[in-house]
């Protein structure tokens, strides 16, 4: 290992990119003695001339530049490594940024990411909300937010709920008027608040009860492509809504939301922190991920409440 903390190999690649001692020297920071005397050194140990010198030029000979392609990759990503060593020990620092669903930002934003800001000051907190589902990878985000369901396959998840289920909800007053369904067949006498998908189309409800499994294809009053007017939409009483319960939890315990055909509502896998397990994890997300299993938000029931 020479002062400069250069190996004799990346020396070697050194003058392999420059085709001259004295480049290499230059880019190294090295005396061109010094570069030279790396390159002699090995080649007397590897008993093979790896380049041709001459007093105008240095060319690689085939042997050099079979052994260059060997070591190129290996030394790329013993670099790497070094940098991602370094990391570790700084403070979290740079945009973390996220990729959620519509609405999951609010709620997460006391129980996770007010306490990840303060705890954490030197990190810009970047959430994007959209419906879509996308590929956090090539657009840039650190991590996203689904529905253990949507999470692809190849990601690390990390619970941020407990499972959860969709429930079909209305106001006291609007069943009062317009009578309580009792089987999911009832709901076509009802209005309801209908999710309108990004592709365009309206979200077509799901219920399960034992072995019988339906797809509900229901009246639509109102579509909206947003959960937050969805949820006034149902307050307001102008239908019947299909929610997912850590969105109304507080309307469930104050009773503004009365929930109907309960027994047709099954849980399902509920949110997740997703992010890829084949590139560098940084220091600010590997943060947010200590603090989601301090904090025990995968042991509640709602991303929201962590009372189990």
């Amino acid at each position: 290992m020479h002062r400069t903390g250069m190996t004799e190999l990346e020396v070697v690649l050194a003058v392999a990119r420059r085709s001259s001692f004295r480049g290499a020297a230059l880019e190294l920071g090295m005396s061109a003695t010094a570069v030279s005397s790396a390159v002699a050194g090995l080649e007397a140990r590897l008993k093979v001339r790896l380049f041709n010198r001459s007093t105008r030029s240095v060319a690689m000979t085939d042997a050099g530049r079979r052994y260059v392609e060997r070591i190129a990759p290996a030394l790329a990503e013993i670099q790497r490594a070094n940098e991602e060593a370094a990391m570790e020990s700084a403070a979290p620092s740079g945009t973390l940024r996220i990729n959620a669903p519509q609405g999951v930002a609010l709620l997460l934003l006391e129980p996770l990411f007010h306490q990840y800001a303060q705890r954490y000051p030197q990190v810009f907190i970047d959430i994007v909300s959209e419906s879509r589902l996308i590929d956090v990878v090539a657009e840039g985000f650190d991590a996203g937010i689904r529905l253990a369901e949507s999470v692809p396959q190849d990601m690390i998840a990390v619970p941020l709920s407990r499972d959860l289920r969709m429930l079909v909800v209305a106001t006291p007053d609007y069943l009062k008027r317009n009578g309580t369904p009792r089987h999911p067949r009832d709901l076509l006498k009802h209005q309801s608040i209908g999710m309108r998908m990004s592709h365009g189309g309206i979200y077509q409800w799901e219920l399960k009860h034992k072995s019988e499994k339906l797809q509900m294809e229901l009246p639509v009053r109102m579509a909206l492509s947003e959960m937050p007017a969805i949820k006034q939409a149902v307050l307001l009483g102008l239908g019947i809504g299909f929610i997912s319960e850590w969105f109304i939890d507080e309307e469930l315990k104050s009773g503004a939301l009365v929930p109907v055909l309960v027994p047709w509502c099954q849980p399902f896998g509920g949110l997740r922190l997703y992010y890829s397990g084949h590139r560098f994890v940084t220091a600010r997300l590997r943060a947010l991920v200590e603090l989601i299993h301090e904090l025990g938000l995968g042991k509640g029931r709602l991303a929201g409440n962590q009372a189990g």
